[in-house]
């Protein structure tokens, strides 16, 4: 497979735009789409399967299964024959195999590369990817994903990457939930929340989200995170219990910091 030079990047959000300006810092051609972006430093296009036409890879970052097949559809009206789609949105793994043969079917390619470690790393360059699918298409497409990502992983065919995604916001979730419980336990024991977080940091109990205090993130995508894996576990005929209570526990703690719905359930 050729070298990719051309990036596409639809949906210029918080993750989208700053990997933008990296793969732009690397040397490689972008051109994006968002309607609510202008002046990015590179090309801004009406639709996705204009993007399409220009790019050897579309990286798709946009936040929900109904607009990642919006996207799809519509780089579909106009196919490209070798063109690689990547697929940064956290999906169902099943979403990712329907569309990844959906593609295929057109003579195009794709990757789910779902992200780690959000805003913050997005914007220093450091995400992680979990990626997936076809391994040759994988590694000409390694060079840009390098510009945004310091750790990049190959899980197997397409959809792997998004159970890896998955699991991961499941011990993710789980976390938040345990440290606040905690945290809260302490303080009604009079010990101060500060405090003994600085202590818990050095013992076993050290975790990434206590570490950078991820429920400051507002938490946005906790809720659908979790819904996928739950429905996921249905299809598999598997029993998580504590998913399910993880859950529930995510939705209270957001309820009771007053972070409201969440994205597109309004």
């Amino acid at each position: 497979m050729s070298a990719i030079r051309n990036v596409g990047i639809v949906g210029l959000g918080k993750m989208g735009l700053p990997m933008a300006k990296h793969l732009l810092a690397g040397g490689f051609r972008v051109t994006g789409c968002d309607p609510a972006v202008r002046g990015a430093g590179f090309e801004v296009l009406a639709s996705p399967r204009e993007v399409a036409k220009v790019s050897d890879l579309v990286i798709v970052v946009v936040g929900f299964d109904h607009e990642v097949e919006a996207v799809v559809s519509d780089i579909l009206q106009a196919p490209r024959e070798g063109l690689v789609v990547a697929l940064a949105s956290t999906v169902a793994p099943r979403t990712a195999i329907r569309l990844a043969q959906r593609l295929a079917d057109c003579g195009m390619t794709l990757l789910d590369i779902p992200l780690a470690r959000g805003e913050a790393a997005a914007i220093s360059g450091k995400l992680l990817i979990y990626g997936a699918g076809d391994e040759q298409a994988f590694e000409a497409c390694r060079p840009a994903f390098s510009a945004f990502a310091s750790d990049i992983f190959h899980l197997g065919a397409a959809g792997a990457g998004q159970v890896g995604k998955m699991v991961n916001n499941l011990i993710l979730w789980a976390c938040i939930s345990v440290n606040d419980e905690g945290l809260r336990l302490g303080e009604a024991l009079g010990v101060d929340p500060a405090k003994l977080k600085e202590a818990l940091s050095h013992g076993s109990a050290q975790n990434w989200a206590m570490d950078t205090m991820a429920e400051r993130s507002g938490m946005p995508w906790a809720e659908k995170d979790m819904s996928i894996v739950l429905h996921e576990a249905d299809l598999a005929r598997l029993s998580l219990p504590l998913a399910g209570t993880v859950k529930e526990v995510i939705k209270g703690l957001k309820i009771r910091l007053g972070l409201g719905l969440p994205p597109g359930s309004e």
